[in-house]
């Protein structure tokens, strides 16, 4: 009972890290404009994301405009893209995959051990689903931070790492503990010690004595 537990425990972690990351995905504020300065103008907030980048006046109208050209775009972002949505489709078999290996479900239950599989194998995928994420949120931060620390750059041209990445981040982190859990959640053959044969009585070759 606790072998299964703990399965359910990392489907759960792994599926609510699955929605994290489609959700990291539609959201807009991967990098906001940073405020380091002295004349910079505080009355609008710029933030971009995957596929737009959207400016929020202090009078709460939001402006939003998709990225018009896919070959125009750096290659951080395309890749950044790319990753993620590779998470998403892998998250997506995974489960699939995992909820057939689920011992609270009845598929498969004549066959254990393929039962169990089914349930390994969906970990790994969510796994290989959250390193995806993990990969691109961190290739991103990493560009946030290099732009932000380069001189070249302009102080107002500057940003800063925004709600997304950070959703982003627990969602490739749950996607990675549950994954796990759901590789671990299978028990161990226990092997037990071979019986040992106890010696035969020899037959009596003498007479019966009365």
């Amino acid at each position: 009972m606790a072998n299964a537990g703990l399965q359910l425990l990392g489907f759960i972690l792994a599926f609510v890290g699955w929605i994290g990351a489609i959700a990291s995905t539609a959201m807009p504020q991967w990098k906001v404009h940073s405020y380091a300065g002295d004349n910079i103008v505080t009355a609008q907030s710029i933030y971009e994301g995957l596929w737009m980048s959207c400016v929020s006046q202090s009078t709460g109208q939001i402006q939003c405009k998709v990225y018009d050209s896919l070959l125009n775009l750096n290659s951080t972002l395309q890749a950044t893209r790319a990753l993620m949505v590779v998470c998403i489709l892998l998250g997506l078999i995974a489960i699939f995959v995992a909820t057939v290996g689920m011992k609270c479900m009845k598929c498969l239950e004549d066959d254990e051990v393929q039962k169990m599989r089914m349930a390994v194998i969906g970990g790994v995928i969510f796994l290989i689903a959250g390193l995806a994420a993990l990969v691109a949120t961190a290739w991103y931060g990493h560009r946030i931070v290099q732009e932000f620390y380069d001189p070249m750059t302009p102080v107002n041209a500057r940003y800063e790492f925004g709600a997304a990445l950070f959703t982003g981040w627990a969602a490739a982190s749950l996607c990675l503990l549950g994954g796990a859990l759901l590789c671990c959640s299978c028990p161990r053959k226990t092997s037990y010690p071979t019986p040992r044969p106890y010696p035969k009585p020899a037959p009596s070759s003498g007479k019966d004595y009365v």
